[in-house]
């Protein structure tokens, strides 16, 4: 036992001998180059490149995770989403830690009771819904833009005054999520009243999609809405 001890004792030294001749021996870019030149090397690496270089080293890392580094690629990263997550805005998160949270906010397809009432919805009928009701419906017609709809946090629904598909109707929402044995959702959808339920989907600008066979809502950005949308902590 003692020599086993021993040996593993010897074998730790020796990592740590070659580890740090490795650092010191003047072969490191950040060391060779310094962390300026270093820093505007990275900045011309795409993310996923910049994010792999804070594996290499503790000094590649103060370099690679760099606020100064990261906060433009949050900017390109923003840019032309049509929502930008409300967990992106948590004042103590690096900016590297916020490029990882909207990417995988980015992908997520659970919808939260927070990102429908953030969101004005336009709302359009399918081929597959009767006549009488594309009718009604305005883009179907191209006389004016689609109509809207809104959920709001008491879990009511309501339309634009004067909508003439709403009829004034009393309207609730609930969103229906359940899991499998291991953890992963096996349904999840939002029912209005007792019309069929809409499948959740998600679009490479980051907006919404509720839809079933008969008609749809699209999720767009609201103008006159300051600040983030969705939920303030991750929800994966």
């Amino acid at each position: 036992m003692a020599e086993a001890e021993e040996w593993e004792r010897r074998k730790r030294g020796r990592r740590r001998r070659r580890r740090g001749r490795r650092e010191s021996d003047g072969s490191d870019p950040v060391e060779v180059l310094g962390e300026e030149v270093m820093g505007l090397v990275m900045e011309l690496l795409d993310a996923r490149s910049a994010a792999r270089c804070t594996a290499v080293s503790r000094a590649w890392f103060g370099v690679a995770a760099d606020n100064r580094l990261w906060a433009p690629k949050c900017a390109e990263l923003m840019a032309g989403k049509a929502h930008i997550p409300r967990l992106t805005m948590i004042r103590t998160a690096s900016k590297l830690s916020t490029y990882s949270m909207a990417i995988m906010d980015g992908k997520r397809n659970r919808i939260t009771k927070e990102d429908l009432c953030d969101h004005a919805w336009e709302y359009r009928f399918t081929i597959a819904a009767p006549e009488y009701w594309r009718n009604l419906d305005p883009s179907w017609k191209r006389t004016g833009p689609p109509m809207r709809r809104y959920f709001h946090h008491d879990g009511y629904h309501s339309a634009d005054p004067h909508d003439a598909v709403w009829g004034g109707h009393e309207c609730e929402y609930t969103i229906i999520t359940s899991f499998v044995g291991d953890g992963r959702i096996r349904d999840h959808y939002v029912r209005i009243n007792r019309w069929p339920p809409m499948k959740v989907s998600r679009k490479e600008d980051w907006s919404w999609e509720l839809s079933n066979h008969l008609y749809r809502y699209n999720s767009i950005p609201d103008a006159e809405k300051e600040g983030c949308t969705g939920p303030l902590f991750p929800v994966w």
